[in-house]
């Protein structure tokens, strides 16, 4: 059991059958009146952020969200299956349950598989990944504005802004989380 005034960032607990992760708290004692906690938390399954304020002493059962490390192996129709590398054993996982940076992924890449109480509720990409450009327009001499970026396209067929210097067949490194350009690889 965890108390609200026990309260951490990335602690995880449950609340009325849902697991919640604490993204910021703040311990707040009004000059009248009894301390409360005002909190920013973060429906792990839903991913659906609210601001919520707990009684100090108010207590709720500890959830312990289990990451674990699998290699990707490939995808039939909806179901994505992720090997677990110490079993072999392969689990499959909805589309559903993907973020929108999974498509920077390719086969064999580690992900961190998210699961409660044995269901898988998230993947988790690796932060950088580095791939080739398969598609884009050429840059053009002269055409060296600040910042000025085109559209290309990864060996994973997921479209990213890059700039213009970079052609076909380079290398780049992506950060999944921003879903943005970092350098060349």
């Amino acid at each position: 059991m965890v108390t609200a005034g026990d309260f951490r960032n990335g602690m995880t607990f449950e609340e009325d059958g849902n697991v919640m992760q604490i993204v910021e708290f703040q311990h707040v004692k009004p000059g009248k009146g009894a301390a409360f906690v005002r909190t920013k938390v973060r429906n792990v399954i839903t991913g659906s952020v609210v601001e919520k304020t707990y009684n100090p002493t108010a207590k709720f059962p500890t959830a312990f969200v289990e990451r674990k490390d699998m290699e990707y192996s490939y995808t039939d129709g909806d179901l994505y299956y992720f090997m677990d590398p110490e079993s072999y054993e392969l689990v499959p996982v909805n589309a559903s349950e993907l973020s929108d940076n999974f498509k920077f992924v390719k086969e064999n890449m580690i992900c961190k598989i998210l699961s409660y109480k044995g269901k898988v509720f998230g993947v988790e990409p690796p932060y950088f990944v580095d791939l080739e450009v398969t598609d884009t327009d050429p840059g053009f001499k002269g055409d060296t504005a600040t910042n000025a970026t085109k559209p290309a396209t990864v060996e994973t067929g997921a479209e990213i802004k890059v700039p213009l210097f970079i052609e076909i067949g380079d290398k780049i490194r992506i950060d999944t989380r921003t879903c943005e350009y970092m350098e060349r690889a």
